[in-house]
C-alpha cells in the first residue's frame, strides 16, 4: 500500500494544556501529511480549548475515561473514517516527530500491525526514574515471555496501528495503562509487532499520572493482569496464521 494513503495521528489528552499547543504546533510543522484528532479525556483546564483554536478535530469525553478509554475512541474514529493506519502520540511532548512517517510507514509498506516506538533499542538516550526503569524492563520482559517476541518498550505511548489491529484493540483494550496487555493481545492474535528505535524526550509540562512509587504498583497489577488474561482460553484469531494479508 501506498504511503500516499490517508494516515492519522490520534492524541490522548488530559490536563495537558502546558504541552498540548506545542504537540499540536509540531505536528502540523513536521507531519502535514497525517490527519489529526485530539481526543479530550474530560479535562478539566484549557486543554480542549487549545485543540478548537488550532482548528483540529475534537472528541470531546464528558469525564475522565482513561487512557483505555480515550484511545478507543480514537481507534472508532480511525475505523469509521476509513483510515488504513493510525499512530497514538500522546500529549506530553515526549514524543519524535521526526520517526512519524517512518511509523507509519513500516505499517503501511511491510504490512506490520503495530509498530512501538522504543526508547531503550540502539542508541536511545532516554533518561526516566529509576522505578519507571524497571518498571518497563520487569513489564518488557514478561511481555516478551508472554507474546514469544523480544519487547524492549512495553510502556511506549508512541505507536503505529494497523486497521487490523485496530478491529481488535476496538474491542477489547484496557482501561488504565493498556500498552503492555495490546501488545501481548495482538501477538496471540497471530498479528505482525516490531519495535524501532526512538529517541523520547523528556515530559515538555505537567507531570506524569504515575509518578513516585506509582509505577511499581502499576508494574505489579499490569503483570498480574498479563498473566491472568493469558490463562484464560486462546481469542479467536483474526487471521489465519502470522502475518497473512
Amino acid at each position: 500500500m501506498s504511503t500516499d494513503a490517508k494516515k492519522l495521528i490520534i492524541v490522548p489528552a488530559y490536563n495537558e494544556e502546558g504541552s498540548l499547543r506545542l504537540v499540536l504546533s509540531e505536528l502540523r510543522a513536521t507531519a502535514p501529511q497525517f490527519d489529526v484528532v485530539v481526543v479530550n479525556d474530560g479535562s478539566t483546564d484549557g486543554t480542549p480549548s487549545i485543540a478548537r483554536e488550532m482548528g483540529y478535530p475534537l472528541l470531546d469525553l464528558c469525564f475522565n475515561l482513561g487512557i483505555g478509554g480515550a484511545m478507543q475512541t480514537g481507534f472508532r474514529y480511525a475505523l469509521e473514517k476509513g483510515y488504513p493506519v493510525a499512530l497514538q502520540v500522546d500529549s506530553d511532548g515526549q514524543f519524535p516527530p521526526d520517526q512519524i512517517d517512518r511509523l507509519a510507514g513500516l505499517v503501511l509498506e511491510e504490512g506490520w500491525d503495530m509498530v512501538i516506538g522504543s526508547r531503550f533499542l540502539g542508541s536511545a538516550t532516554y533518561e526516566g526514574s529509576r522505578s519507571r526503569r524497571v518498571g518497563n524492563l520487569i513489564l518488557s520482559r514478561l511481555c516478551t515471555l508472554l507474546s514469544g517476541q523480544r519487547i524492549t518498550d512495553a510502556t511506549s505511548g508512541f505507536r503505529a496501528y494497523s486497521r487490523r489491529a485496530l478491529e481488535y484493540l476496538l474491542g477489547y483494550y484496557p482501561a488504565d495503562y493498556p500498552e503492555p496487555e495490546a501488545v501481548v493481545f495482538l501477538a496471540r492474535q497471530g498479528l505482525r509487532i516490531r519495535e524501532e528505535p526512538v529517541n523520547m524526550r523528556q515530559r515538555q509540562a505537567g507531570t506524569s499520572s504515575i509518578g513516585g512509587l506509582k509505577p511499581l504498583y502499576y508494574m505489579a497489577k499490569v503483570s498480574l493482569a498479563l498473566i491472568l488474561n493469558t490463562l484464560k482460553e486462546k481469542p479467536r484469531p483474526l487471521v489465519e496464521g502470522r502475518g497473512e494479508k
